[in-house]
């Protein structure tokens, strides 16, 4: 019995000793929030001041200080987050995660942001504010990398420390740019169709931009081969450990549209989610300058920002800057291919990638006049027809480094617009507003058109020179708005105006936000921050109770169910919210999967019907091939000697609907609510794994809003009949120039990418709920809510 509680004692004396272990180790990887830390290369001491909820306000002599306490802080957040970023464009992310991630580095790494971003750097005026500051940041970032604690993903991982460089600067704001581009998933798709169906089959689905009614007003031949590279790249990005950007929405009140005559901004730039989110808030104080930015882990300014005299953020333009080509090879010589004068020999490059406990992938890379031949970098495309990608960022001069510092050191709306000329790719609209009552927003890029005819959504011929771009338009000729006489400026990722009669291609999303926010914003000229707080987490749809008209005039009401006609009065009385206790948006979104599957699923195919989904194209059919009662798509193909009507595959859908919401979730149509089936959990790349899950992911939570709502919290269709939500406004922001010190701000979880920090995940209820934080300019609030890391010069 003695030996027994020996043993038992000194089992116990061990597991407190672990435990103590344990604590110890979790606190030393906690952020520094206070206390004092020696930097070198600064010039003077630095204070920092972490508010309530984990946001730096950085007080320093000057910019090259700040801009080093910038760096650290945000590296002792955000250094696992940042190391994925960077490694994601040069294809390095086989050298942690091994070869489950080779696919995604040989695509990255042949489409060229790597080489484009050396082009850039070795143009870059060593002697500008712009680089001298990068070099203050990645400073800053390279200090923590050698003296602060080691992220547990780091430990778990394997990842061994580097330094980051101006190059990885370059290639996440490269990665950023391809994120946006929608071709990669459309061209291949509509070309698929077409070569199959014929062109009548491309009608009902607005590729000629018939579906964009609401506008932004401006104020001035082998079949399968296509489809794999839709498929390849959207699973690519899908399942990327860091999410693509998908859409946006912002408006921006004139003074005559405000209660206090003073400017209101607001912004929500629409991401995918996962944990840590996109944006990490900092607040930067010098004697000359003062900024309050949402910055991109590993990039030194913001994309996002305000002060105390102008506002600016984005969302994204959606024009068409990726086009394929179909080159024609020579007979007998797969290294030449056909240009307009003559045969020409391919470029070739060679690049090395680093694979976790494996050999080295050696992958060479052709490019054709055009860009680089797809064929090398997705496995299972054919390599017999060669598929260039031309791709805008990539071929312009990328000044996108100069474009940040300016947007975020504007004297004027002049220098503003300066700026937002340097970008030549990504397409954006940057919205703006600021103290003296000017609202603007303008479109980039470096614009282009072909030759009238050329469809640039389709796979393009690349040997005859006839579907080459012909023209590069002036900065001039891009959509844009000042100071409109109707008082605000908006943008939700729909169709610009036409300029000079041409109305640019692009994968705009359907009208639906852009007629909401449109008409709530014609409605009233007394807008106030709080209103606009309340507009920004709106959560209906003005087009789906007209889609619900149409949808139930196709079915004979006589011969339902009891049950049925209990469905159809819930959605008869539903008015298009999509709030957690709402039915109707459940029984909608149930039977709209359905009369998609059963109208364009039989053509398809399986796989290319949920690639269509997850396009623009999938959301802009919704509204209108409804409404066209001879549309080809209605027939099933499947049935021999049988012609479907649009009622009868409407009808199928309907009682397929009732049914299966039966079997999800009860006979009772009143226990439908929205919040049982659409959720969202925000995800970190190790909560993949199920034992690590809860240490790192936030979440779930029941979730209101829906697909394109203001409030628009994005998921793809499935036949579970649960709605996982992808993503959704990165970032609400709210400004003020009536009370600027207490304009607002939310994130989805936190500021913190660190899992013992408190503020790893304090904001995602609070953001659920449509609910706000002050983003804090006064220093004498701000010292009364935050704790103080006192940066110091190093000693010499």
């Amino acid at each position: 019995m003695r030996k027994i509680k020996k043993i038992l004692l000194v089992l116990f004396v061990l597991i407190v000793i672990l435990g103590i272990g344990l604590c110890a180790y979790i606190f030393h990887l906690k952020p520094k929030y206070e206390g004092e830390v020696q930097l070198k290369n600064l010039e003077k001491e630095t204070t920092v001041y972490f508010d309530d909820f984990g946001v730096p306000h950085i007080y320093a002599n000057s910019e090259k200080d700040a801009m080093t306490a910038l760096g650290y802080v945000h590296a002792q957040e955000r250094l696992w987050q940042m190391e994925l970023l960077r490694r994601i464009a040069p294809g390095r992310l086989s050298e942690i995660f091994g070869s489950v991630a080779l696919e995604n580095d040989k695509f990255f790494s042949g489409i060229g942001i790597e080489e484009a971003s050396a082009k850039a750097i070795a143009k870059l005026d060593k002697n500008s504010q712009s680089y001298k500051m990068t070099l203050a940041y990645l400073d800053g970032i390279n200090q923590y990398l050698e003296e602060g604690t080691t992220p547990i993903e780091f430990t778990l991982v394997g990842v061994k420390k580097e330094k980051f460089t101006i190059k990885d600067v370059y290639n996440i704001f490269g990665y950023m740019s391809f994120s946006f581009a929608m071709a990669q998933k459309t061209d291949p798709l509509l070309t698929d169709i077409r070569n199959k169906y014929g062109a009548e089959y491309l009608k009902d689905l607005g590729i000629e931009g018939e579906f964009n009614t609401t506008q932004i007003k401006s104020s001035k031949e082998d079949i399968e081969e296509y489809t794999t590279i839709a498929k390849s790249v959207a699973a690519l990005l899908d399942n990327s450990p860091i999410p693509p950007f998908v859409g946006s929405n912002s408006w921006v009140a004139g003074p005559n549209k405000t209660k206090s005559g003073k400017v209101i901004f607001a912004n929500d730039p629409h991401i995918g989610f996962s944990q840590p989110a996109t944006w990490y808030e900092a607040h930067l104080i010098t004697p000359e300058f003062e900024l309050y930015g949402c910055y991109l882990a590993g990039t030194p300014y913001p994309l996002l920002a305000h002060n105390r005299d102008y506002a600016y953020g984005l969302t994204m333009f959606e024009n068409d800057d990726i086009d394929f080509y179909q080159e024609k090879n020579k007979a007998g010589d797969a290294n030449q291919y056909q240009t307009p004068t003559g045969f020409a020999v391919y470029e070739t490059r060679r690049k090395t990638i680093k694979v976790k406990d494996t050999s080295d992938v050696v992958l060479t890379v052709k490019s054709s006049r055009h860009g680089p031949i797809m064929n090398d970098l997705l496995e299972r495309l054919d390599r017999k027809n060669p598929i260039a990608m031309s791709w805008i960022y990539t071929q312009q001069p990328i000044q996108i480094l100069d474009a940040v510092y300016g947007l975020s050191h504007a004297k004027s709306k002049e220098d503003f617009r300066k700026a937002v000329q340097l970008v030549a790719a990504p397409g954006l609209n940057v919205m703006y507003g600021d103290a003296k009552g000017n609202v603007a927003w303008w479109a980039t890029g470096t614009l282009y058109k072909h030759d009238k005819g050329v469809n640039s959504f389709l796979i393009l011929d690349g040997a005859s020179g006839k579907d080459d771009i012909k023209e590069y338009l002036d900065f001039s000729k891009n959509p844009s708005a000042e100071n409109p006489k109707w008082g605000y400026v908006y943008s939700a990722n729909n169709q610009p105006e036409a300029i000079d009669g041409y109305l640019y291609p692009g994968y705009y999303l359907p009208e639906d936000r852009a007629k909401r926010i449109s008409a709530l914003m014609d409605a009233k000229s007394d807008w106030d921050k709080e209103a606009i707080s309340r507009m920004i987490f709106d959560n209906t749809s003005p087009i789906a109770p007209g889609v619900v008209q149409s949808l139930i005039s196709n079915v004979n009401i006589a011969s339902l169910s009891p049950k049925e006609k209990e469905v159809i009065t819930a959605l008869k009385s539903w008015k298009g919210t999509n709030n957690l206790e709402d039915v109707g948006s459940t029984i909608y979104n149930k039977w709209i999967y359905l009369y998609l599957k059963n109208t364009f699923e039989d053509e398809m195919g399986e796989d290319n019907f949920n690639l269509f989904l997850g396009t623009s194209l999938g959301k802009q059919v919704i509204a209108r091939q409804i409404e066209n009662e001879n549309s080809v798509w209605w027939d099933d193909i499947k049935t021999k000697n049988v012609k479907e009507t649009r009622a009868e595959i409407v009808s199928k859908a309907f009682h397929q609907s009732v049914k299966e919401l039966q079997e999800q979730l009860g006979d009772q149509a009143a226990d439908w609510n929205w919040g049982k089936v659409h959720t969202v959990e925000h995800e970190h790349p190790l909560g993949k794994i199920a034992a690590l899950r809860k240490l790192f992911d936030v979440g779930p939570f029941a979730a209101p809003g829906s697909n394109e709502v203001i409030n628009n919290q994005f998921f793809g269709f499935n036949k579970e009949g649960k709605y996982y939500v992808k993503g959704g406004p990165s970032t609400r922001r709210v400004v003020d120039f009536s009370d600027i010190e207490s304009s607002w701000s939310i994130l989805p979880t936190g500021q913190s990418g660190n899992p013992f920090s408190k503020h790893y995940g304090d904001q995602a209820e609070m953001y659920n709920a449509g609910k706000f934080r002050k983003m804090k300019l006064n220093k004498e609030e701000i010292i009364k809510t935050s704790t103080k890391l006192v940066f110091k010069p190093e000693k010499k």
